[in-house]
């Protein structure tokens, strides 16, 4: 088992030690499961519960103070699952594997995702703050006027940790990636990280996940852009540094990709202030 995570493209982190020792550790769980749909999983599971990384606990507070999880996951034979909008629910990434393998949908949302969690075991009464987030969100101040209120997103919007996984096995690929959002997002909104080809992709040819501004990654389909470089027959560095190089060009915003290639080789690239991976075994 090959695999690559990352813990957010963003600004410099504090205490960078601590978070990449938590990456590490993810690495060495997702490398001991039996698929890289485990892998994946299981890996961004242990980054949705370290409360230094946006995803899970520690995820972004929306503008009506709620934590709300988003997450998404694609195998090499494109069998997709994503979900999103879900206040309590810790390792949204389980419940994108739950829509991919339990229904025959792409993508749910909301209370109903939230309920197909509960119904096949996925915590869904987590606390999701944490003292950095509550400190930071009692300073807010969000006004009840609802076009004052998109004024007050406007200048607060921000923020663009996530964290992903992508894990290689006998040719067998799988993406995932796992966000809280961004801070003080107007309530309900939903960025990247569950839309197919923008924040996760994979096909044979291999996966990417992807994490930053997360509107911008939408425009140019960063994880689809990716992939498509794999397909044409570069290597995974050069496959995201060009896409890097593309989404500078097209949207001046910033951004950061981990890749896999089907045989296991890594590439990553970001234009942010930092971007901590791990890759393994």
């Amino acid at each position: 088992m090959q695999l690559i995570v990352h813990g957010g493209a963003g600004e410099t982190p504090d205490e960078p030690d601590r978070r990449q020792a938590v990456l590490d550790e993810a690495v060495a769980v997702g490398a001991e499961e039996a698929t890289p749909v485990q892998a994946v999983v299981s890996a961004v599971g242990v980054l949705e519960s370290g409360p230094r990384f946006n995803a899970g606990v520690g995820g972004a507070v929306q503008s009506d103070g709620v934590v709300r999880t988003d997450a998404g996951l694609m195998t090499h034979d494109r069998r997709v699952g994503a979900a999103c909008s879900m206040p309590g629910v810790e390792h949204a990434a389980a419940v994108a594997r739950l829509v991919m393998d339990e229904t025959p949908h792409i993508f749910v949302s909301g209370e109903h995702a939230v309920g197909l969690a509960d119904e096949f075991g996925v915590e869904i009464d987590a606390d999701l703050t944490t003292d950095r987030t509550r400190e930071r969100w009692a300073d807010a101040d969000p006004p009840a006027d609802p076009r004052t209120h998109l004024d007050w997103v406007r200048e607060e919007y921000g923020g663009s940790d996530t964290v992903g996984a992508v894990a290689v096995d006998d040719g067998r690929v799988a993406a995932a990636t796992s966000t809280g959002g961004r801070w003080a997002a107007l309530a309900g909104r939903v960025g990247d990280v569950p839309q197919v080809g923008s924040g996760f992709f994979a096909t044979p040819a291999g996966g990417a996940s992807a994490t930053g501004a997360g509107e911008d990654i939408v425009r140019v389909t960063l994880t689809r852009e990716t992939v498509r470089q794999l397909e044409a027959g570069a290597s995974p560095q050069t496959a995201a540094d060009r896409a890097l190089a593309e989404f500078d060009e097209v949207t001046g915003s910033t951004a950061g990709l981990i890749v896999l290639d089907s045989e296991g080789r890594a590439g990553s690239a970001y234009n942010s202030a930092a971007m901590q991976t791990s890759t393994g075994p």
